[in-house]
């Protein structure tokens, strides 16, 4: 389900994309392959849970992203396992 706006779909795919462009192989790999897999089917509370989660500091952002931590916000908590189902099916 794309929620975006038309005129709003290129600045703000291209806002998220550059705030995940973290300079850590493994994340850059994680939010990458999510934005191109999976973010456009996210319904708009979810699309702002993603955006809050990469607000998160890069070394927390790496353990929820590897299951080490579980986010205590339940919104986040869902982005956090459908990024890391995107890029790993079995994970």
């Amino acid at each position: 389900m794309n929620t975006l706006k038309p005129e709003k779909d290129q600045a703000e795919l291209a806002r998220l994309r550059w705030q995940c462009r973290r300079g850590m192989l493994e994340l850059d790999i994680f939010l990458e392959s999510f934005m191109d897999k999976a973010y456009m089917q996210l319904t708009p509370q979810q699309q702002q849970a993603f955006s809050d989660l990469l607000e998160t500091p890069d070394q927390m952002l790496l353990d929820y992203l590897m299951g080490r931590v579980i986010p205590y916000d339940k919104d986040i908590a869902d982005v956090t396992k459908q990024v890391r189902l995107a890029t790993n099916p079995d994970f």
